[in-house]
């Protein structure tokens, strides 16, 4: 499920981005025929209607092409039903080198998974949500953040996510 380059999706998640997907797509003619509607106008370089809809076709093509590269390389699955193992789909809590105080609640998933989450998101594939997968309550796990200290996180709890 933490394959690089792997996005773990529910079913619900991967049917809601690719209707996205199908409806971006869908929608390409319709700038395409904006931009040409704007370029009769004239002078493109005075042309602000012109340049609006060609940023508006460079955003929605960017867009295209996170979602259908989501898309390809998701790997689609049932939220975790289990509770005590730090799983994508869970509601975690760490506390932070051995300051039972310091702790932290989070969800281990992906921005596209979860579109309406209150709760912080980390990815499987960022440096606590990665230490944290498999673990299971009281485990103590060590990552490298980006400045390049090493930080343990020990796992006091576990419970799959419902939104």
């Amino acid at each position: 499920m933490t394959d690089t380059g792997v996005t773990w999706l529910t079913p619900e998640s991967f049917d809601r981005l690719k209707e996205e997907l199908d409806s971006l797509i869908a929608n390409r003619p319709v700038i395409a025929a904006e931009i040409n509607e704007r370029r009769e106008e004239g002078d493109l370089k005075e042309n602000g209607g012109y340049h609006a809809a060609r940023d508006e076709q460079g955003q929605q093509e960017a867009r295209i092409r996170q979602l259908q590269e989501l898309l390809n390389n998701a790997k689609v699955g049932e939220a975790p039903t289990q509770s005590g193992v730090a799983l994508p789909g869970s509601v975690v809590t760490v506390y932070f080198d051995g300051d039972k105080s310091d702790t932290e609640t989070f969800l281990i998933a992906t921005r596209e998974e979860t579109s309406a989450s209150e709760l912080e998101i980390y990815s499987p594939s960022s440096p606590l949500g990665g230490a944290i997968i498999d673990a299971k309550v009281g485990d103590t796990r060590e990552y490298t953040v980006p400045s390049g200290a090493k930080i343990s996180a020990t796992l006091v709890s576990a419970e799959p996510y419902h939104s």
